[in-house]
């Protein structure tokens, strides 16, 4: 019996110990099979997300070369660089030269008109391209990433002429309008070297409106005393408006024009620099500038070597010309 007994004690302790070797066995293989997984998982993740830069970083590569639209943020209310013509059609110096890019690029050119004291927002969320009208680049180069300046630009006080208003000082006391968010209204606010607010300050209010056509009505209707405004803008009011204005010889400031891109978007900025020298030197430029009354406003010139070509192509001409009629007589 005693014999028996350690027997079956000694068959209970194996049995005892292979099911202990089982369970750890079983337990080790959850373990791993747990550890794989997260591992797998992991190894996943990883590379979807690297999958997911690698895309990005294409798409951000080959945006430019696969563009096929060109969308152009300007005040509809800006001529002559942006307006609605009598057909209903918006047109103007600046939109038909962002047309003439889009030409030469195969874009289509998208005309999107905007309030001008949210061009910022429009332009960072991606809703336009670039801000195209009539656009003043000094003071805020940090801002915006610019193409080359094409217009010389002098911010002009405008008056009925016979308001007995004949220079600055005559301002003080005076109503004074300004477009929101403009770059007259930016200098009339400025306590920096150039800035006005010392001559805003005499004035006996500064009022804001949304456009100048609105502007020039109250200032037809003699609600305003004056207008600070744009001189090319300035003159296309005057000559579509008749008789009755003038513009004061002593000006507020001068300035640059040029296309305001969203900052850090150089490869678009370059692409227009590049299509805008073309042209220039195509004469375009020049054309366009002539058509919209701001020739002698206009900086954006042909190149040296587009000038040197012409001038031998014009001596290669009249050299035969010469020739001909020699060989006539």
């Amino acid at each position: 019996m005693k014999n028996r007994r350690v027997i079956v004690m000694k068959k209970k302790t194996v049995s005892i110990m292979v099911a202990a070797t089982m369970a750890l066995s079983l337990f080790a293989g959850c373990g791993s099979s747990k550890d794989t997984a997260t591992e797998d998982t992991s190894k996943t993740e990883s590379t979807e997300t690297t999958d997911e830069s690698i895309e990005n970083a294409s798409a951000e590569t080959t945006d430019e070369s696969s563009r096929t639209t060109f969308t152009v943020g300007f005040d509809a209310e800006y001529p002559p660089y942006g307006y609605m013509d009598d057909d209903g059609e918006y047109t103007g110096f600046d939109l038909e030269l962002a047309q003439a890019v889009c030409d030469k690029e195969g874009w289509e050119l998208v005309k999107k008109p905007i309030n001008w004291d949210s061009k910022d927002m429009e332009l960072n969320s991606g809703s336009i391209d670039c801000i195209w009208n009539g656009f003043t680049m000094n003071g805020r180069e940090d801002d915006y990433t610019f193409s080359v300046p094409y217009v010389d630009n002098s911010q002009v006080i405008v008056v009925a002429e016979n308001s007995g208003i004949e220079q600055l000082g005559d301002l003080a006391g005076k109503t004074v309008g300004v477009q929101a968010a403009s770059a007259a209204l930016d200098l009339l606010q400025s306590e920096d070297e150039g800035g006005q607010k010392a001559l805003a300050d005499t004035f006996g209010s500064l009022n804001e409106f949304a456009d100048y056509n609105t502007a020039f009505t109250e200032l037809q209707a003699g609600a305003l005393d004056a207008l600070a405004i744009d001189i090319g803008v300035a003159k296309y009011q005057l000559n579509s408006r008749g008789e009755g204005f003038k513009i004061l010889d002593e000006t507020l400031n001068t300035e640059q024009y040029a296309i305001g891109f969203k900052k850090g978007n150089d490869e678009l900025c370059d692409i227009v620099n590049a299509d805008l020298q073309k042209l220039a030197d195509d004469g375009t430029v020049a054309e366009l500038a002539e058509k919209y009354e701001i020739a002698d406003m206009v900086t954006l010139k042909a190149s040296d070597d587009t000038d040197a070509k012409e001038d031998t192509e014009e001596a290669s001409d009249d050299a035969a010309a010469e020739e001909t009629s020699e060989d006539a007589e």
